[in-house]
């Protein structure tokens, strides 16, 4: 015990490992009304390793290559035929990163939700909601360019939807698409630069973003369901906020049901329905890429579609898809400009008036409506439906300066409840 005191005495002297750890965790004081909805964030974390450390195996056994072998199937479709037949517990690792990709999304969007509904974009927690805003993108990059690696027929046309519509970009867009393809169409420069993308660079991004949430998470400290500031009522004597409590132990235990919790229904879904009825993994794209067959029906994976249904609401001008374009791109742009949208004097939904929780639960099931809607093909009926709901998430965003204002709200109490 002597020798492991002076060992983390030394290390002290060279690296702040023990301030480090009172910082973030043993001294880090998190309000103690934490409830379900504050499991996400460290689930996100969870499976944010599980994506890296399978990608990493995968990636050894996994080949970059669109040309046809000798059996004239696309050398990364058998690539990945190959890890899932041959390498001794591929199949497992390969379920677990496909599965992973779709499970990530599921806790970032309750994540997002519990920001929502308990106002943790509002100061002083703007950086924290616009790094947690870039993640989503970038993490939307990282599943597009996964995507299409395994080169079956739904990874390659859905590929060739989206990347078709950069080309929409007046004056630009046919070379921001050759820029983005490598080629002048879907082919084995795209898949290697996107392999590139997927393996290096955006998990680079991917973690500087995490590290910039959590230091600013906790320069400014965590907020919770009632939305007050712990650190205005602290102890005298000890300057411990009255209403805080530590991270570790408390939480990081409390963590731990909510990762077995998750564990179990990660462990259902990936041995007993690991394709979730075509949401997760599509009956495509078990089949090589063919260039000169289009599937029937091309929709991206469920976690773009809301935004793909937009697209689709929108009517073209002058034979463009431009304006649908914007209204897609505008979609992701204006959640970064909630924390100054809102204009409510108090943060939390418990606080606050009809009005907001009305336009919330519109907001939240149009979201879900388009989500569905981008699954399916159009019809005219199908079309107006995500219309109306196109209106409302933008009208969410547009209208809430004034009916946030507006709002009769309950006073905030001066310390946490339960």
């Amino acid at each position: 015990m002597q020798m492991l005191k002076q060992l983390l005495g030394w290390v002290d002297d060279r690296f702040p490992l023990t301030a480090t750890w009172k910082e973030h965790l043993s001294e880090y004081y998190a309000p103690k009304n934490f409830n379900f909805w504050y499991f996400f964030g460290s689930l996100a974390l969870l499976v944010l390793v599980l994506q890296l450390v399978t990608g990493i195996f995968l990636t050894m056994h996994y080949k970059p290559d669109a040309s046809l072998n000798a059996a004239g199937v696309p050398v990364a479709f058998a690539s990945v035929e190959y890890i899932m037949r041959d390498v001794d517990w591929g199949w497992l690792i390969r379920y677990l990163h496909a599965t992973g990709a779709s499970m990530f999304f599921v806790v970032v969007y309750l994540h997002m939700f519990r920001g929502l509904i308990y106002g943790s974009y509002q100061k002083p927690r703007e950086l924290i909601w616009i790094f947690g805003c870039f993640i989503y993108v970038a993490l939307m990059a990282e599943a597009f360019m996964g995507y299409l690696l395994p080169w079956g027929q739904m990874s390659f046309w859905g590929a060739q939807v989206i990347v078709n519509l950069f080309t929409a970009i007046p004056f630009v867009g046919e070379e921001i698409g050759i820029w983005i393809r490598g080629d002048y169409v879907i082919s084995d420069a795209t898949l290697t630069r996107f392999f590139a993308f997927h393996v290096a660079a955006v998990p680079l991004v991917l973690l500087g973003l995490v590290v910039m949430h959590l230091v600013a998470l906790h320069e400014v400290g965590s907020n919770n369901p009632d939305g007050v500031e712990i650190k205005k009522l602290k102890d005298p004597v000890t300057h411990i906020p009255l209403d805080g409590i530590p991270f570790h132990p408390y939480y990081t235990v409390k963590d731990i049901l909510g990762v077995a919790v998750f564990l179990i229904v990660f462990s259902v879904i990936m041995f007993f329905t690991p394709e979730m009825g075509g949401y997760f993994l599509e009956a495509n794209n078990f089949v090589p890429a063919d260039p000169f067959k289009t599937p029937q029906h091309i929709a991206p994976l469920w976690y773009f579609t809301a935004y793909y249904s937009i697209l689709r609401a929108v009517p073209p001008m002058f034979d463009s898809q431009f304006p649908g374009v914007i209204a897609m791109g505008m979609a992701i742009v204006v959640l970064f400009l909630l924390p100054w949208l809102d204009k409510s004097p108090v943060k939390s939904i418990r606080y606050r008036g009809p009005i907001y929780k009305w336009a919330l639960t519109l907001f939240i099931v149009s979201f879900l409506i388009l989500s569905y809607l981008g699954t399916l093909s159009t019809t005219s009926g199908r079309t107006l439906v995500a219309q109306i709901c196109s209106v409302i998430y933008f009208a969410f965003f547009i209208l809430m300066p004034w009916y946030t204002r507006m709002d009769k709200t309950k006073p905030e109490p001066e310390r946490v409840t339960a």
